[in-house]
């Protein structure tokens, strides 16, 4: 299931998505469609929420007081046949990066489904040896989507930065430190 945050004043659920430019059935397809070339069995829930939201659920999960991008929520082991987790996008950053990297808000939001989404089948590229960034740059290909969050932040890396807030905003999260609760792991 897909739930964009209400803003003040929207009452309707129609008028929401007309308002960002968005296809709620069509995010729905591509979920499905990524989920099953990740190999992810299960229920994801997604939640299209401002920067407001997203820092706060960065600050619970993980400690970071700061808004983010994504944040992807696995579940236990035992319930991964029937709810295989929950993805966290901020719309604002999202139109942000999308404005910053030429595309539209929809292949943005894609982008950064896709990078949640292989979180939660377990990839790890901070911990592993390049396997997430080569599977997100295959699926990026397979998808016709643009770059993504990985090469963004090796482009920045190999060819530097004048601008270290935003390389941190791009790449701060994913850094390796994971929070973890009782109930779930976040990932960024």
């Amino acid at each position: 299931m897909i739930t964009l945050e209400a803003r003040r004043g929207q009452a309707d659920d129609a008028d929401r998505w007309t308002a960002v430019g968005l296809s709620r059935t069509g995010l729905a397809r591509f979920v499905r469609e990524a989920q099953r070339a990740v190999g992810l069995a299960g229920a994801v829930d997604v939640l299209l929420a401002g920067d407001a939201t997203l820092r706060r659920l960065n600050r619970q999960f993980r400690g970071k007081d700061k808004p983010t991008d994504v944040l992807s929520f696995p579940v236990t082991e035992m319930l991964t046949e029937e709810h295989a987790g929950d993805l966290a996008i901020s719309l604002e950053t999202a139109t942000r990066q999308a404005r910053e990297h030429g595309h539209a808000l929809r292949d943005e939001v894609r982008v950064l489904l896709l990078h949640g989404l292989l979180h939660l089948s377990g990839m790890d590229h901070e911990t592993d040896r390049g396997e997430m960034a080569a599977r997100e740059s295959e699926l990026r290909a397979r998808f016709r989507l643009p770059s993504g969050l990985i090469a963004r932040v090796e482009d920045k890396s190999f060819h530097g930065s004048s601008d270290r807030g935003q390389r941190e905003r791009l790449d701060g999260s994913r850094a390796g430190a994971r929070k973890t609760s009782a109930k779930k792991r976040v990932k960024r």
